[in-house]
């Protein structure tokens, strides 16, 4: 295992990651610290990094290697972006960084920028066509891809710092202020020649500080049970409405705002005003948050190199495997029980009469139906429900999540909690219940076909005959502890599916 640490220095904030990354290609974050630094306020008149911003920045580099160096970091990756790569005093300042923190910094190139923030979301969404939405500091980039292949991308010289500075005019109001920005943006967005060519059904994906405080606004106006910003959709009519709200008020008071930072309450409206201006030119029906951007798209690059020509296929088998090997599940086992569901949910189909979109559910509760067991194993099932509604799995919907999470509750004893049901009752649809109790049946009996975890069982082939369902298994060796586990499951398989069980 190797340590890594990320460090992204933008115009707006400085942020460093710690990162393990896993053998086989998987890495893990373990810590991570941000700074406002505003490295590109005030440089746009002469084009400089100004004194008290680049003390503030060395500062802020210092204790992120002081950070590094307590945790036995084995390589600093260190990045700068727009106000770095524009400053005329750049080369003085990078030696600057150099000279006092020991590590050099590399500014990255408008695709290079471009390329990271696309690696960070294609290996991170099971969304193969987007165009992403990226406002930082200094700069506004839009990047259309499809087929896993970037399109087309622009780069704009502008973003939520700069905009501010340019229309922070005392005669303004704040509203007039936002739509003074937002005209600006709707030209600039004009003078794109391909955006007009971008369908608007396709996902319109937002990267970004800005656009994760737009989540955080949205999901505690809405009290959205899950603390997850990564695939959280904002419809085009919520987005309106956190817009029109915010955009009449002054910084002090959107500093009271329960989910915008403090350090970013000056130039939220900026940002949502280039969202805004997009949404007026097309036909977006809402954005779709992403948690992954430039810094995950360099730790994708550390871990799985070959991402730079090929995308990861299977986004969600490789975050699932991401978390079995960080809390060091039984892979063999998990991929066993895995395989064993499957089959039970293709043959029992007839009964259970669940659509394609379930298996994915499936396999989510199959691979970590065990992973409770890091912290207990009396209850574990709980804990792994828990631990999955957290994980913040990449390749899945937010509803999946907790259904596969429930399905995974269910796998050991018949107590599913209807309290804690009720808490998603606003993402789950109420065929969903019945869904979950016979996926957690048959993940049940999937684990107790395994109970040895030997692979004893090797396949399983299921007749449904008048009143039962007789499982036929394919065995290597004494099976009799496994079946006679399996057997456990008659009564909740029964409530399930209405047929007894035997299992031969």
């Amino acid at each position: 295992m190797e340590k890594i640490a990320v460090i992204d220095l933008g115009s707006n904030s400085a942020r460093l990651v710690l990162v393990n990354i896993l053998d086989g290609g998987y890495f893990v974050v373990f810590d991570e610290l941000k700074e406002t630094v505003r490295l590109g306020q005030d440089m746009e008149r002469e084009g400089f990094l100004k004194p008290s911003r680049i003390a503030q920045a060395v500062k802020t580099l210092k204790m992120f290697k002081k950070l590094c160096d307590i945790n036995n970091v084995d390589k600093i990756i260190a990045v700068a972006t727009s106000a770095v790569r524009r400053a005329k005093n750049q080369k003085s300042f990078l030696e600057e960084v150099y000279s006092a923190c020991g590590f050099k910094i590399k500014v990255l190139t408008p695709e290079e920028e471009a390329s990271y923030i696309y690696q960070g979301v294609i290996n991170s969404f099971d969304i193969p066509k987007g165009l992403i939405m990226e406002i930082s500091g200094g700069t506004t980039q839009l990047i259309y891809y499809n087929r896993r292949n970037i399109l087309a991308f622009e780069n704009l010289p502008f973003g939520a710092i700069t905009l501010t500075a340019l229309y922070n005019d005392p005669s303004f109001t704040a509203e007039e202020q936002a739509e003074r920005i937002e005209e600006f943006y709707i030209d600039q967005f004009r003078r794109i020649p391909w955006l007009a060519e971008v369908e608007p059904e396709i996902p319109l994906i937002g990267v970004g500080g800005s656009f994760r405080n737009l989540s955080k606004i949205s999901r505690r106006m809405c009290k959205y049970p899950l603390e997850m910003a990564h695939n959280y959709f904002i419809p085009r009519d919520s987005f309106c409405e956190i817009y029109d709200t915010l955009r009449v008020l002054d910084p002090e008071k959107r500093m009271k705002i329960k989910g915008l930072s403090s350090g970013r309450a000056d130039i939220f409206i900026s940002a949502m005003s280039a969202v805004s201006a997009l949404f007026k030119l097309t036909g977006y029906k809402g954005v779709t948050i992403s948690g992954c951007g430039l810094r995950e798209g360099l730790m994708f690059n550390q871990a799985v190199p070959t991402i730079a020509e090929k995308p990861i296929s299977d986004v969600l088998g490789h975050s699932l495997q991401t978390v079995v090997r960080n809390l060091e599940v039984n892979v063999e086992h998990a991929d066993h029980v895995y395989d064993t569901s499957i089959q039970l949910y293709k043959q029992l189909r007839v009964l259970h009469k669940l659509p394609r979109q379930y298996i994915k559910v499936l396999r989510v509760a199959a691979v970590l139906h065990d992973v409770g067991m890091r912290l207990k194993f009396y209850d574990h099932q709980r804990h792994s429900c828990y631990i999955i509604l957290n994980s913040n799995l990449f390749g899945i919907t937010h509803r999946d999540l907790i259904l596969a999470a429930f399905a995974a509750s269910a796998h050991r004893k018949d107590d599913f909690d209807m309290s804690m049901w009720s808490r998603y009752r606003e993402l789950v649809r109420e065929e969903d219940y019945a869904a979950v109790r016979k996926l957690g049946v048959i993940l049940k009996i999937a684990e107790s076909l395994d109970r040895s975890h030997s692979g004893a069982i090797k396949s399983v082939n299921c007749d449904v005959l008048g009143d039962s369902v007789i499982m036929k298994t394919e065995q290597k060796g004494d099976c009799t502890l496994e079946i006679l586990d399996a057997l456990g499951a008659s009564v909740d398989f029964y409530r399930a599916y209405g047929k007894n069980l035997e299992i031969l």
